[in-house]
């Protein structure tokens, strides 16, 4: 089996005193969509700042392409390709939509690769290749969001990490976000979901972990949480 791209070892954070994380054990294989599941307050966004470097470790160890990163800054991690698309969209809203794109192009790998980054991420959203000179703030939350996914794409990635990213959005929008996120798998993306959607998620992805109460309670194919009884009493209001 193929070294996985991105590797979290019995990892164990929190806030101040207060642990939120217990042990947590996770694989993204290269080219795969891994999502993780969990009701409000289950640790999802806590994980995902520990990998990504907004939170320190505090026991266990985060690999990235063999490489121990379990302290290295949020910045560094993003220069090898650790790319997280944020909750709420975060894009610069003053800003054009050309000018937020080249902003998602700030580290050295991703600037060499600009023109190409591109052209790719205006083809896969033609409505953005429309509104290049529009302030991003103008536009609507399912366009700001494809515009968020397209910055986070022309940051060159290796893993892209999406935390939340149907939140807020109409139904209609929803779909589209996950036809998007469809795309990226085809095209071999390796990615890393966070997500309340469960339905949509289980349906799309490779492999899911569920967390409670910061640990990891339950893993598995899509097809195999899709089947689990626990996970249709839980989430899919079975």
């Amino acid at each position: 089996m193929d070294q996985p791209t991105l590797k979290v070892e019995n990892l164990e954070t929190g806030y101040g005193e207060v642990q939120i994380l217990w042990g947590i054990d996770l694989e993204v294989p290269p080219g795969n969509l891994t999502t993780i599941l969990g009701a409000n307050g289950a640790g999802k966004t806590t994980l995902l700042r520990a990998i990504t470097g907004i939170l320190p470790v505090w026991k266990g160890k985060v690999t990235f392409h063999g490489e121990d990163i379990t302290h290295l800054s949020p910045h560094h991690r993003a220069s090898l390709g650790l790319v997280m698309i944020p909750e709420g969209r975060m894009i610069f809203p003053e800003m054009t939509v050309l000018e937020n794109l080249e902003m998602g192009a700030f580290t050295k790998r991703a600037r060499a690769g600009l023109k190409e980054n591109m052209e790719y991420a205006l083809s896969l959203f033609p409505r953005l290749k429309e509104r290049l000179e529009q302030k991003a703030g103008t536009m609507s939350g399912g366009e700001q969001q494809m515009l968020a996914i397209a910055r986070g794409l022309m940051a060159d990635p290796r893993v892209l990490i999406f935390d939340e990213p149907s939140l807020g959005l109409a139904p209609k929008l929803v779909i589209e976000v996950f036809e998007t996120i469809q795309k990226l798998k085809e095209e071999g993306v390796t990615m890393l979901l966070v997500e309340q959607n469960v339905h949509l998620s289980l349906a799309l992805t490779d492999y899911a972990y569920v967390l409670a109460e910061g640990k990891v309670v339950m893993e598995g194919t899509g097809e195999e949480l899709e089947e689990s009884e626990e996970v249709k009493k839980a989430y899919l209001g079975a």
